[in-house]
């Protein structure tokens, strides 16, 4: 049996799923976001990304700044810009149905409130949500603590919009 029929069609690749009796393009959509988080991971840390001092060093344009974390920008940016030439061309990613691409355009009060404290979180205490989840592993007691707030956040946060739409 062929291990993939290709439709070349609509220029992208389409791969017949029918053919599994198990889940395989769920299990590789997972297998390939687990990939992908250790990748990050390991960048993070690699890069200085997830010691808070390093990072307010950089957010602290007044005083002591360490400029060295804008390299970690500019090889993002130079990693993801030609993938993302290639891939915005694509109808569909390859593990799964279609992008997951914002539907809202709009600059509204929630974005500003929104920004307004996940900057003031970052810049109080130099994290945030990935390098913070990428430091657990250092066993650093204030990262355990800012990442159990940041999900009582996440979860307050839903709650209020949730009570918004009931009011």
């Amino acid at each position: 049996q062929i291990f993939f029929k290709i439709n070349y069609s609509n220029n992208y690749f389409y791969y017949n799923r029918s053919n599994y009796s198990f889940n395989f393009w769920y299990i590789m959509t997972k297998l390939s976001s687990l990939i992908a988080g250790i990748i990050f991971g390991i960048g993070l840390t690699i890069s200085g990304m997830v010691n808070p001092q390093k990072v307010l060093g950089f957010l602290n344009i007044f005083d002591a700044w360490d400029p060295s974390l804008m390299f970690v920008m500019v090889g993002a940016i130079i990693i993801f810009s030609p993938l993302h030439f290639i891939f915005k061309r694509k109808s569909r990613p390859i593990f799964a149905e279609n992008f997951i691409v914002p539907t809202k355009k709009n600059i509204d009060k929630n974005l500003i409130i929104g920004a307004a404290m996940f900057g003031a979180g970052w810049g109080l205490t130099g994290l945030c949500p990935g390098p913070a989840i990428s430091s657990l592993s250092f066993l650093n007691t204030s990262v355990y603590l800012f990442v159990l707030f940041m999900f009582v956040g996440f979860y307050l946060g839903n709650f209020i919009q949730r009570w918004k739409k009931l009011v």
